[in-house]
């Protein structure tokens, strides 16, 4: 499976750095409409001619991928119908392989978030799914699930998206609540131990390097800190500019006098979905001061602290007793190494660490929900980091995602749907009833206000003015958007049980 600039060159790297497109994106998922060699021979044959024009070139020998039809509704649908049959529109079949495009096919149908991203999304799917459950589309939630283990089989991880660009990095580890969900909504455990070699494998990308790690190193997604304690990290396999944002990243490394550790950073803030935030900065207003692959996050060590408890219960299911005892080690020492190096006593609250410098980051962020979402933070704790929350994070239109204003998406005044969902389940998981209600009354009413006045579903909202859309990040606000429409549908019902 080779890249977009693996497969076109110097054509690919003329495309992008020339601007054909405002968006690096378009190109790189784009079809070829004749053979890759003979287009490359064409290209060298014309780019000399005087009269060459790039954009012409691209138009005759390109095509963009198709967006699926528009969905015509009538106007007395209630916004909830109306995302009941959204997913027609966000659903794409089987895929195809077709020569030179960046596509990676899955064998069965699944929901992209729409706009810009025509491809499967890892995390976004979880919260995808958590609608799908309320539209009664389980067969939708186990197509996914299984184009999901496809993935696992045959690149030996979940990349970011299913696009050729996205295989040397991965997304935060959803897929063991997905199978969690799809053994829910089913009523049959036997699915947990159907997925369990894809669990493994999705567990040994993650650890890959753990073993014999010295002390204060760190080899791709693991960082050993002290004798009984190895976390995790995002990474990306790959130092060099992304495809899908070319231009940006060239000029980015320009910037930084040509330092290829930049882009790791860079790839590994995408690899963790918050791309990008303060959280990963070390100067909250400067891009260039990026240190993401220095950091230990909270939220992807809860994640797999929960893949480690659910293949102890697996096996425990299997009555394999070595196994089940194997990751119930595994499991305890994750939770002794999160509350030594995440759990600030100080402030009293869980924040990403920086190995690299031994410190807390000190910046709060909505990852700071993630254990008691979990479920394992004490009662202490979680009353501590709600209180926080409500305080600091509560905003008229639900929660936003940090307090930092650093023109970054993941940052204020953003608010995003799948951690508005995490910060409901996080307060009831503490009894926390009326905040719970408070976010998801917030949010829904921020989401009619919004598709009121545009007729679109946000990927993201502005949670601070209800009336101004959300800013920052790399490309426009995109409308569809599968992660919104999920987090709505689960949180009108919700509201009514």
């Amino acid at each position: 499976m080779h890249s977009p600039e693996q497969v076109f060159g110097e054509l690919f790297e003329a495309i992008q750095m020339q601007g054909v497109f405002p968006d690096s994106k378009t190109f790189v998922d784009m079809i070829p409409k004749i053979s890759v060699e003979e287009i490359i021979a064409q290209y060298h044959q014309e780019n000399n001619s005087e009269t060459f024009d790039l954009t012409v070139f691209v138009s005759q020998y390109f095509t963009s991928p198709s967006l699926g039809p528009l969905l015509v509704m009538e106007e007395s649908s209630s916004l909830e119908e109306r995302l009941h049959q959204q997913w027609k529109v966000l659903t794409k079949e089987a895929d195809e392989e077709k020569e030179g495009s960046s596509l990676i096919p899955l064998p069965f149908s699944y929901v992209v978030p729409g706009g810009r991203f025509g491809e499967i999304y890892y995390w976004d799917s979880y919260f995808t799914m958590l609608g799908l459950k309320e539209s009664g589309r389980v067969d939708l939630i186990e197509a996914m699930v299984r184009n999901f283990a496809h993935l696992i089989d045959v690149v030996g991880h979940i990349p970011n998206g299913n696009r050729t660009y996205f295989i040397s990095r991965s997304q935060p580890p959803f897929f063991v609540k997905m199978v969690e969900l799809l053994a829910e909504v089913k009523q049959d455990e036997s699915i947990l131990i159907h997925y369990l070699p894809q669990l493994e494998r999705e567990y040994a990308f993650w650890m890959k390097g753990a073993e014999g790690l010295p002390i204060g190193e760190a080899y791709a997604r693991v960082v050993r800190l002290d004798e009984e304690t190895i976390l995790n990290r995002y990474w990306d396999d790959v130092d060099t500019p992304r495809a899908e944002s070319y231009r940006e990243d060239v000029e980015l490394l320009h910037q930084t006098n040509g330092d290829s550790s930049s882009m790791r950073h860079i790839r590994a803030a995408c690899e963790s979905g918050w791309d990008f935030s303060s959280r990963w900065l070390m100067d909250e207003q400067d891009l260039n001061t990026i240190e993401a692959a220095h950091i230990i996050p909270i939220d992807l060590n809860v994640l797999l602290f929960e893949l480690e408890r659910v293949m102890h219960y697996i096996y425990s299911l299997k009555e394999d007793l070595a196994y089940a005892a194997h990751y119930q080690h595994l499991m305890r020492k994750r939770l002794k190494g999160i509350e030594f190096f995440l759990w600030s006593s100080e402030s009293e609250l869980y924040l990403d660490y920086h190995f690299v410098q031994q410190k807390s980051m000190k910046r709060p962020s909505l990852a700071m929900l993630f254990p008691l979402w979990s479920g394992f933070a004490s009662e202490e704790q979680a009353s501590s980091v709600l209180n926080y929350v409500e305080k600091q994070f509560l905003k008229p239109g639900g929660l936003v995602t940090s307090t930092s204003y650093s023109g970054q998406q993941w940052d204020a005044p953003n608010g995003w749907a799948p951690l508005q969902w995490i910060g409901l389940a996080a307060s009831v998981n503490y009894g926390w009833k009326n905040l719970a209600t408070t976010i998801a009354s917030r949010w829904t009413f921020l989401n009619e206000q919004v598709f009121e006045r545009t007729g679109k579903m946000m990927e993201k909202y502005n949670v601070e003015d209800l009336t101004l859309e959300a800013g920052g990040g790399e490309y426009p606000v995109q409308d569809g958007f599968g992660w919104s429409n999920g987090i709505y549908l689960a949180m009108k019902e919700f509201l009514r049980t």
